[in-house]
């Protein structure tokens, strides 16, 4: 997996008429504009034909009201773009089918996929909507989650990115990287190991302070092998023992961008509930992106 990810492709932004979209707008803009590419904002429009019968087919007039409604909400958010970063290209669009199919098909040809922390079809009770769940487990491009509503990361705090023991996290790295060298800020590397000591009964005769030095020099290893392609980015490493979620968060409070990996194998009751990449998407207090690894969509 040697390469970066296709950047130079636009940034798509699913927005929905909702307070969170907007922010994820102006987050897509901002990157938009900083990578000097096009940004689509892309909204799903689902007719909902009656479930009775012999029921006739959809109002014309019900459905064109639904269809201005969602006109009106691209257009707010391309309003809202071009005020946030003028001079890039503004493309808008709205695109027949469910929002996670619509944003999934849009990732195969987009740089990143940017969505709000709720809205899009988030159902009640969640505190990240469905449709970012999803696109983190089905979209060909990393996926970036804003929050909505809430203080404004710090604009010179670093870019934190999760390293873990297997290669899932490479592209993560690499992505990580990419976003640390364009904002000119430290990237810092987290890795926490004490959930890999499985048995709790042997932690008394554990010599922790030789597990933390192998675990450092292992985390040398894996950053001198992509550090490499962005040599001004400085780079600073933590080992924690601790969960990794809980250190990812430790970090995330003076960062304006977290990077984790994600395999997306998980059911969607795993995805919400389980791993660390919810745990952070749920909790993080700054912007998440959430990056599968895809060989196809990286380049030499």
């Amino acid at each position: 997996m040697a390469g970066a990810w296709r950047l130079a492709q636009p940034v798509v932004v699913g927005v929905d008429g909702s307070g969170p979209a907007l922010a994820a707008t102006r987050w897509a803009a901002c990157e938009a504009g900083r990578r000097r590419v096009g940004l689509r904002v892309v909204k799903a429009f689902l007719e909902r034909p009656s479930k009775r019968i012999g029921a006739p087919g959809p109002d014309p007039y019900y459905r064109e009201v639904m269809l201005e409604g969602a006109r009106a909400a691209v257009a707010e958010a391309a309003t809202v773009a071009a005020a946030v970063a003028p001079g890039i290209e503004v493309t808008e669009d709205v695109v027949d089918g469910r929002p996670l199919s619509v944003l999934v098909d849009e990732s195969k040809h987009a740089g990143t996929i940017v969505v709000g922390k709720r809205g899009l079809g988030g159902y009640g009770g969640l505190l990240v909507g469905s449709v970012a769940v999803g696109l983190t487990t089905q979209a060909r491009c990393p996926v970036v989650v804003v929050r909505g509503g809430e203080p404004e990361p710090p604009p010179r705090g670093p870019v934190v990115v999760g390293i873990g023991i297997s290669a899932t996290s490479d592209a993560a790295l690499i992505f990580a990287l990419e976003m640390a060298a364009a904002r000119d800020v430290p990237l810092v590397a987290v890795h926490a190991w004490m959930e890999y000591i499985a048995d709790p009964a042997v932690w008394p005769v554990q010599e922790w302070g030789a597990i933390d030095a192998d675990q450092d020099q292992m985390l040398a290893a894996r950053l001198a092998q992509w550090g490499e392609k962005q040599p001004d980015v400085e780079i600073r490493r933590v080992v924690a023992r601790d969960r990794p979620a809980h250190a990812l968060l430790e970090q995330a409070a003076l960062a304006q961008l977290v990077v984790v990996g994600s395999r997306g194998r998980s059911t969607f009751r795993k995805r919400v509930f389980g791993s660390v990449c919810d745990t952070v998407l749920q909790h993080a207090p700054c912007p998440v992106a959430v990056v599968r690894p895809h060989p196809a969509d990286l380049v030499a």
